[in-house]
């Protein structure tokens, strides 16, 4: 019977049961998108750590014979047992493991260490491939969160659905209440009726959900084949292959037909509880509040304005999930594109408008001191291009208080300007004193350059000091450090106050060599030639273990050209060397593909979640019409033309989609303001890229969603036969 009955409804309620399989659609496309990138970016992640550390997931390491590798192979659950020829010598022999289940790796490594005799120090864990397999320590109190996030996450969106896909269910069963009013009274069960529903729901939903689910899986590939293209090219890092897991494709449609099962038990166990009485005297239609008048569309559109506001706070639950709905949806969509555009302003500002001019081709010589480095005239050589060869090491100064400039006297002293990062003792500050050391030619030009006497023994300092009180770290203002008197600076070693040198000062300089560097913004940096710290190394140390080369074109170039440069430089260095070069260009191709990727994977999310709450807005709005199918009938019984009727319909479109227009904005404008003021930027930037047009054609698309939903729904109530609308309980 209960078959029959819902077949017959389904058949008779067609538009009623569109909107259900969209609804069911939409929420398992989504899921199934979800779940599916989730395992493909987990899935990368591994092959990343696999690519770069190796496969092996336990290491030992000890003075043992080679021999001892066939015993390890031996034990159980050992896979495979290799000997790390790059990472053992003579006197210690390393072996990398693998095991059959990888989850007992922290209780058998300790065992095979000791069927070996060596001490358990000597086991390590390749944990970032553990961590990525959910696998921690044991001993470690700090539980693995990517899985707690991931569940969060499917839970949060799951939760989103249910509300969506709830009031698709709502609508029709709401509709019904008069005819389970008369099954109750001739005696149907409250779990009959909730059976029913929920098997209406299963029988509707199967196809939906399947289908929704395989849509998903070709949205995955084709997110997966676009971060690839996007992101082509890009230094270090392999191309991602589409994976997917059978226990995904389970999940995926486990939780899609719980999201869909529970979304029509609500209403189902709210419509069960209803009195037969009740439920008989419901004619199944929306029940008007006549007593509030809705004043402002009454003074606005007269009448119809009226009977619109009215039929909307009739339905005030409906239309709140809608507007709850569609502002989440135009929210995450508004402020996605403001993040990635206040993003990309900042980047240019740290970063590549900052040291665009500053160099084309950098290497870093690892391990490399420049007094060790035999190859400074061939780079210097390399044609038509001025290049730098530097390294980095750490100092104190020690200031008189007196010396510190008017400038930052004015400002309320040294203390006031620079914090803790400078301390006083009997009238001396004790200062950072970063040391930059430039190969002798690069030193000669850059002293050159500032007018500075170049000598082989002194420094030049960079006697400047970040104004705080007067400007912000985006748009930094410098003042003097000093006052320009001294002739000497004393420096000292970091860890040994007693070892200290005294260097002549060449010359006081705002302008520091071209380089790309950041320097301290409250440290005395101190710039000197090879030949001087040839004589103050010794004393000072802390120098840094690795030597710098920058090279910058003395004209335009294109990406060949650099290309070319990086080419002729990584000759030079040759085989003897250990470095890593990078180019300009290609780093600054680099970083927009992987913006661009980050931006099409969260614009696909946020234009989904807009796309899920348009299209529950829809359904909504189409059933909120055919539940009201005898009010507009007797509407149009005591006289209303079509043209009053399209006027109410327009009215209530305008309220249903501006509403949350009119929410978000101001939104989305304080949220812009506030991350515009903590990061400093300045507004004027903002709205000259600000995504208006985006923005604007996202409302554009919501208000014609809506106004295409109640034509449609109108469309069909202007043309039905009054006599039967007054008549009929069904809404399709």
């Amino acid at each position: 019977m209960w078959k029959d009955y819902s077949i017959g409804f389904i058949k008779k309620n067609r538009a009623s049961s569109v909107s259900v399989l969209v609804a069911a659609f939409i929420s398992a496309l989504f899921l199934s998108l979800l779940c599916g990138l989730f395992y493909n970016f987990w899935n990368y992640e591994i092959e990343s750590v696999v690519l770069e550390e190796g496969n092996w997931q336990g290491r030992i390491s000890g003075a043992f014979e080679e021999d001892k590798v066939s015993e390890i192979e031996n034990f159980a659950n050992v896979k495979t047992a290799i000997i790390n020829e790059d990472l053992s010598d003579e006197q210690t022999l390393v072996v990398d493991i693998c095991f059959d289940n990888i989850r007992a790796v922290y209780q058998d490594m300790p065992l095979i260490a000791q069927q070996l005799g060596v001490p358990e120090t000597s086991v390590s864990y390749h944990e970032s491939l553990l961590s990525s397999y959910f696998i921690n320590d044991p001993q470690d109190s700090t539980p693995p969160l990517l899985m707690a996030f991931y569940l969060f996450v499917l839970l949060i969106v799951s939760v989103s659905l249910i509300l969506i896909i709830h009031n698709s269910f709502a609508v029709s069963m709401n509709a019904r209440v008069h005819q389970f009013g008369i099954f109750s009274s001739i005696g149907a069960t409250p779990g009959q009726i909730r059976t029913c529903l929920l098997q209406e729901a299963a029988m509707l939903c199967v196809l939906p959900i399947l289908l929704g689910s395989f849509v998903g899986i070709a949205l995955t590939f084709g997110a997966i084949q676009a971060v690839n293209i996007l992101a082509d090219g890009i230094v270090g890092r392999h191309e991602a292959a589409f994976t997917y897991h059978p226990l995904v494709f389970a999940v995926t449609i486990l939780t899609s037909f719980l999201t869909v099962l529970i979304s029509a038990w609500l209403p189902a166990r709210k419509l069960s509880k209803i009195t037969p009485l009740e439920a008989i005297k419901n004619t199944g239609e929306l029940q008007l509040k006549r007593r509030k008048k809705s004043r402002i569309l009454a003074l606005l559109f007269g009448t119809e304005g009226e009977l619109a506001g009215n039929a909307l706070k009739a339905q005030k639950k409906s239309l709140r999930t809608a507007t709850l709905s569609l502002t989440l949806s135009f929210l995450g969509f508004a402020l996605m594109l403001s993040f990635f555009t206040l993003s990309g302003i900042s980047t240019n500002h740290t970063y590549f408008e900052r040291y665009q001019d500053a160099w084309d081709v950098m290497a870093t010589l690892e391990d490399t001191k420049i007094e060790d480095f035999s190859h400074t005239d061939e780079i210097h050589a390399l044609a038509d291009t001025d290049s730098v060869i530097y390294q980095k090491a750490t100092a104190v100064c020690s200031v008189w208080a007196d010396d510190v400039s008017e400038e930052v006297k004015s400002l309320g002293g040294l203390e006031t300007v620079a914090g803790s990062d400078v301390s006083m003792a009997d009238g001396i500050y004790t200062i950072q004193a970063p040391i930059v050391i430039m190969d002798d030619s690069s030193f000669a030009t850059y002293c050159e350059q500032i007018g500075v006497s170049s000598a082989e023994n002194g420094s030049v300092v960079l006697n400047r000091i970040w104004d705080n009180i007067n400007s912000n770290f985006r748009y930094k203002e410098y003042v003097p450090f000093l006052s320009e008197n001294q002739d000497t600076m004393t420096l000292q070693n970091l860890e040994d106050a007693a070892a200290t040198v005294e260097i002549p000062v060449l010359g006081f300089t705002k302008e520091p060599p071209v380089l790309r560097e950041e320097y301290d913004n409250y440290a005395l940096v101190q710039f000197v030639s090879l030949s001087t710290w040839k004589q103050i190394g010794g004393t000072i140390g802390n120098a840094e273990p690795d030597t710098y080369i920058r090279i910058l074109s003395e004209k335009e170039r294109t990406l060949p050209e650099l290309s070319m440069i990086e080419t002729e430089l990584m000759n030079v260095l040759g085989h003897d060397i250990s470095f890593e070069v990078e180019n300009r260009i290609q780093e600054k191709i680099d970083n927009d593909a992987m913006l661009n990727g980050y931006k099409l994977i969260i614009g696909a999310l946020c234009v989904l979640l807009a796309f899920i709450g348009i299209a529950n807005v829809f359904s909504n709005t189409l059933g909120f019409i055919r539940q009201r199918k005898q009010e507009f009938a007797r509407y149009m019984s005591i006289g209303m033309t079509p043209e009053g009727m399209r006027k109410m319909f327009w009215i209530e479109a305008l309220v249903i989609a501006g509403r949350p227009v009119l929410i978000t904005l101001p939104i989305t404008a304080v949220f812009v303001w506030l991350m515009i003021t903590a990061s400093y930027l300045n507004p004027m930037e903002f709205l000259a890229v600000a995504p208006i047009v985006p923005i604007l054609l996202f409302i554009a698309a919501l208000f014609g969603f809506v106004a295409l939903a109640y034509y449609l729904g109108g469309k069909k109530i202007l043309k039905c036969n009054l006599a039967e609308a007054l008549r009929t309980d069904y809404v399709g």
